[in-house]
């Protein structure tokens, strides 16, 4: 996709203008002043954080609001936030917090423990449809709450004895608990401010505008222009602002990877959200200092709406059968694609969970047959791909994602001789058709909200928000039940890897590559550590200047 004419040639003229001799560039400015400028690829999708799903988005959430444990900037691993501590019963089920005082909103209220249970409350309610709603399962009673099975919100395991403890009763051991509560839904939002502009549950209302956004995180924001960026800037009410290096950070929405490196190049920029594919090799080659390739708890795959309720009646029969399914994984070339299309050192996904994730090695694979995807598609009534209705691929505008299109629609019409017709659509706009069923087969990517085979595994669970293929399994179902109440680590891997061999016969998803997190950052930055998950805490951030400045 091309960025909008207007918007590219301002870029390359900014890039002209302040490219040359010593004169000095927005990015250089930008860091005298202390302000951050990344590039997050899209238009946020908003900014409430009981919504939002994309990875682009819970780098603005975790800036504008603060749970109870936060991500260490190093490593992610669970540091103190609004909690100042908390101790966890001889059985593992029930986790005490507690508040610490100094804890403010950014309108100057005190942060308590009724605003996390409000807060808790309204991601679990039926009527507001969150899709992130899973995360908070594993609490006793939530699930059946936000099933609508229990009317009654006292009844889960959530209890606030003062303003400032917090009891969560789970109805298993979680042994990543912690790391779960560092994800985005379970963040606190302003019950007042909620309230002020709707009900509880209402979407979509105009909380989240600049002037109405109330947070509790190490900045405020400032300003939301829509297409353009989001400007954050520094909250003095946070409790630790004092140890905040960072006076402001600017979120850019350039989804053009071209006009993203001249932006770059031209001193706009501080981070990019990624790297031209075509660029990696030749900047790998000569080790550009610019350029980062970092570890990635990352899967890129293809979804596939078993249950299409399209107008096509031949899509539905086709996409509803196993052997399709698995017949379109068959023919992919993955080691193809990691090499010829995203070039960054990324690995062939033969699996779903990527290799080593919590220490679990899936031993299922996906063996690519082309001669064994023909027989299946025959099998299932359609040889040589007589008969077999068009498809249509659904992905987010971006250069990589069309690239990675291009070269299945080849692979399906020569290896298959199906037909398959590419539909790109705007950041905002694609995640709405998939999350409403409104596609075919798609691009899929998941980063992982935790270090432990169960966040990739869990969105494949009937009923589960983010389970997209519309895929349903009792055998999945159980599986996934019995490695949630497993606390011997063997077993619960055993769990596991019988639930990686049913996604691999039934092709739900079909897994194509392990991700690398690759993207260009300049000197000027500090304290941008590499991280399995691609979050950076900002409130870890530092800027230093030019040694010119």
């Amino acid at each position: 996709m091309t960025a909008p004419r207007r918007l590219l040639a301002l870029l390359v003229l900014s890039a002209a203008m302040t490219g040359c001799g010593d004169q000095e560039t927005t990015a250089d400015r930008k860091a005298r002043e202390g302000v951050l400028v990344i590039n997050n690829m899209a238009e946020p999708s908003g900014l409430d954080p009981q919504t939002v799903t994309g990875l682009s988005e819970s780098r603005i959430m975790y800036a504008l609001f603060e749970g109870l444990v936060n991500y260490d900037p190093v490593d992610l691993s669970p540091a103190p936030g609004v909690a100042e501590s908390w101790t966890m019963s001889a059985d593992g089920r029930t986790w005490t917090f507690r508040l610490r005082r100094e804890a403010r909103w950014s309108n100057g209220d005190p942060v308590t423990s009724a605003d996390f249970l409000f807060s808790w409350r309204r991601i679990l309610l039926p009527s507001f449809g969150a899709e992130y709603a899973s995360m908070l399962h594993a609490v006793k009673g939530a699930k059946d709450f936000n099933e609508g099975r229990e009317k009654d919100f006292s009844r889960v395991g959530f209890r606030a004895p003062d303003d400032r403890t917090l009891v969560v009763e789970l109805e298993y051991p979680v042994p990543y608990f912690l790391g779960l509560l560092c994800h985005h839904s379970w963040l606190p939002v302003h019950p007042p401010t909620i309230l002020k502009h709707g009900a509880v549950d209402a979407l979509h209302t105009p909380w989240t505008r600049p002037g109405s956004l109330v947070g509790n995180g190490a900045f405020s924001l400032e300003s939301w222009e829509v297409a353009r960026h989001v400007k954050l800037r520094r909250n003095p009410l946070y409790w630790n602002a004092a140890k905040v290096g960072l006076n402001g950070v600017e979120f850019r929405a350039i989804p053009d990877l071209f006009a993203e490196e001249r932006a770059f190049r031209g001193g706009e920029l501080h981070i990019t959200g990624a790297v031209p594919p075509y660029k990696v090799g030749r900047m790998r080659a000569e080790k550009a200092p610019e350029l980062r390739l970092d570890p990635f708890l990352a899967t890129g795959f293809i979804w596939v709406n078993c249950d299409f309720q399209g107008k096509d009646p031949a899509v539905r029969k086709a996409l509803s059968d196993a052997r399709v399914r698995r017949a379109l994984g068959l023919a992919i070339d993955r080691q193809q694609i990691v090499e010829k299309v995203l070039r960054a050192g990324e690995t062939p996904a033969l699996h779903f969970t990527p290799p080593g994730t919590g220490g679990f090695h899936a031993t299922a694979r996906w063996r690519p047959d082309l001669e064994e995807a023909r027989r299946l598609l025959t099998e299932a009534g359609y040889p040589d791909g007589r008969g077999f209705p068009k498809l249509e691929y659904l992905y987010n505008s971006s250069e990589g994602s069309q690239m990675a299109a291009q070269a299945y629609q080849e692979m399906w019409r020569g290896g298959l001789g199906i037909q398959v017709e590419l539909r790109n659509l705007e950041w905002k706009v694609y995640l709405s058709a998939m999350h409403k069923g409104d596609y075919q087969i798609g691009r899929g990517a998941w980063v992982g909200d935790y270090n432990d085979p169960n966040t990739f595994l869990e969105m494949l669970q009937t009923g589960n928000g983010l389970n997209q293929s519309r895929w349903s399994d009792p055998d999945y179902d159980r599986l996934l039940g019995l490695a949630a109440r497993e606390t011997d680590p063997v077993k619960r891997h055993g769990h596991f890897q019988a639930a990686e061999e049913l996604l691999v016969r039934q092709a739900p998803v079909i897994p194509v590559a392990f991700g690398r997190n690759k993207f260009l950052i300049s000197p000027h930055v500090k304290g941008w550590h590499p991280t399995l998950l691609d979050q950076h805490p900002l409130n870890g951030v530092t800027l230093a200047p030019s040694k010119g400045d």
